[in-house]
């Protein structure tokens, strides 16, 4: 039964300062689908890891002109308050290819212009990473970007970044939602627009962007030599076909095949059933385009282009794709191996991981002599250390196995146009050396070790969802296992407790074996992840490599069972 202050709420929006279709559907909801009123109206979105994100509908728990106004005007505030004596406060604006999100960010540019603030808004869809990189570059206070990502086609959200061009942190993500959550009625927004503070920007800032990510290579002539590595690319209907092509061709690489039936953007994301990397489906076309063409390498970006799945060819010439801590720690190794040649490794550098992705990239670190740090989940927490370091270290790359990867700082989020432009140009180093880039992956473990991972992630939606994920997290906080993958737990780590990092909902159990299995309720999606961490006791050759992944997939299998999550 639908309480007495959910009915208040949903009342609130027949009001005429909301618009006529608005009415209507609430009106529907009230009158007959009050599953839908108790989703829409028990409660506001907040600001999570990934800042506002929600599906796309009515109310005050869904992703619309009204919620993304009031979050655009509680921004406002905050800012104003931050920066009070600054002559002018600056924001830049981005959108990717999600049905509506262009509509949301005129919406947000008109409430700050309303509230005396200059907007730096892009005259079409860009990458995410695009819009870090402006923020900087144009010294605003603060950026928006409206995306959700990787998520299904209903949702939406507004993703928002401080001055050092990183997603907002604590405090400040506390405290903007505090002024959010002050605006109690849409008719303390101010929607009196300044077109005269509405600067459209555009191709001038792409060509600054792209000088500085061809500005990374570390092997511009290797590049030029391999110029016909052939290279599948697809961008699964988002903004990466605004600028990963052109960044591919700047680094020298002249033989990039497209997706055609994936470059037009588009919010349905009509040829796949989740416009999401991560998962095999969003990648079948560019696999299927790489077989026909003989590809050697597979490149597929997410809708706001920030994260890229890659596929490669095996041992045996067939087309696999590997998983995100697998290309993080190529990527870090092809970095430090480059760096090493070029006599670039020297104190004082540092790399930069979450604590659910392998533990291999800190053993790659420390085989090259360069620190290692470890943050929460969350690329802003990699980008809130390179902030903090700035000036005394230097930040070489960092990644995190959610297929989100930064090579330089002049971006301070996860940029998959850089990403693909190395992991180009790491295929074209290893081809010099007579080599495949799973040839290298092979390397790396017998350097390093052989790690295996698996996310097991379970969906739970809506309010039973939430408690459902609030009752497994409890349970296993109470009482952990003994014992996992017939190794005892020897540490529990809880970051609810004190720890070196700030608190978060992410429990540990750590085996003798050095096994670990991290879990963690979504901050974006109505998910709870279990994170599955295995290692090999010894070395192995390339040759007992796909034998021991046999004895460590059986060992991960196990973890599951005697978790009981499934």
């Amino acid at each position: 039964m639908v309480s007495p202050e959910i009915l208040a709420r949903a009342k609130e929006w027949l009001s005429p300062e909301y618009d006529k279709e608005t009415r209507e559907a609430v009106m529907f909801m009230l009158e007959k689908d009050e599953h839908e009123l108790l989703e829409a109206f028990h409660k506001s979105l907040e600001f999570g890891t990934g800042g506002l994100r929600g599906i796309m509908g009515v109310g005050p728990n869904r992703m619309n002109v009204y919620t993304v106004a009031m979050a655009t005007q509680g921004l406002c505030n905050y800012l104003q308050a931050q920066f009070p004596h600054e002559l002018e406060r600056r924001v830049a604006i981005a959108h990717d290819s999600r049905h509506n999100s262009q509509m949301f960010a005129e919406v947000a540019s008109k409430v700050f212009s309303a509230n005396g603030i200059r907007v730096y808004l892009f005259d079409d869809l860009r990458p995410t990473p695009e819009l870090s990189f402006a923020i900087r570059t144009l010294r605003c206070h603060c950026g928006v970007v409206l995306t959700a990502s990787h998520n299904p086609k209903e949702y939406n959200g507004y993703k928002v970044y401080w001055q050092d061009g990183g997603q907002i942190v604590p405090p400040h993500d506390r405290n903007i939602i505090a002024e959010v959550q002050r605006i109690s009625r849409i008719a303390e927004v101010n929607f009196n627009a300044r077109p005269d503070l509405i600067q459209p920007i555009g191709r001038e800032l792409d060509e600054v962007y792209l000088n500085a990510v061809a500005s990374l290579s570390l092997s511009p002539d290797n590049n030029l030599k391999h110029s016909n590595l052939n290279i599948v690319y697809t961008p699964i209907h988002g903004t990466g076909i605004r600028l990963v092509p052109m960044a591919l061709r700047r680094f020298g690489f002249a033989h990039v095949s497209l997706v055609q039936e994936q470059c037009t953007p588009d919010g349905s994301f009509p040829t796949v059933p989740s416009p999401n990397p991560e998962e095999p489906a969003a990648m079948q076309l560019a696999l299927e385009r790489a077989r026909a063409i003989e590809a050697e390498l597979v490149l597929g970006t997410d809708p706001d282009a920030d994260r890229v799945g890659i596929g490669l060819r095996d041992a045996k010439g067939q087309l696999v794709l590997i998983n995100g801590n697998q290309a993080a720690a190529l990527l870090l190794y092809y970095v430090l191996s480059r760096m090493e040649e070029r006599n670039e490794l020297e104190r004082g550098q540092f790399v930069v991981k979450t604590i659910v992705t392998s533990d291999l990239l800190a053993r790659i670190a420390e085989g090259f002599g360069v620190e290692c740090h470890e943050v929460l989940t969350g690329f802003k927490y990699i980008a809130e250390r390179i902030a903090a370091l700035e000036g005394r270290q230097r930040f070489v790359a960092g990644g995190e196995e959610s297929f989100g990867y930064l090579v330089g700082d002049f971006v301070r989020d996860k940029d998959a146009v850089i990403a693909c432009c190395m992991f180009a140009e790491a295929a074209a180093w290893a081809k010099e050396r007579g080599m495949s880039l799973h040839d290298v992956l092979l390397e790396v473990y017998a350097r390093f070790g052989l790690y295996r991972e698996r996310l097991v992630s379970l969906t739970k939606r809506g309010v039973d969802g939430a408690a459902q994920i609030a009752a497994l997290m409890a349970r296993l906080r109470q009482s952990p296992p003994d014992q996992l993958g017939g190794s005892p737990v020897v540490r529990v780590v809880d970051y609810l407790q004190p720890s070196p990092l700030p608190k978060s909902d992410v429990l540990q159990l750590i085996t003798a074996l050095g096994d670990k299995v991290s879990v963690r309720p979504s901050g974006t999606e109505p998910k709870i992840k279990l994170y599955f961490s295995v290692r090999s006791g010894a070395r192995v050759s390339p040759s007992e490599v796909d034998a021991e992944v046999e004895v460590l997939e059986r060992r991960i299998d196990r973890m599951v069972a005697e978790l009981g999550v499934l």
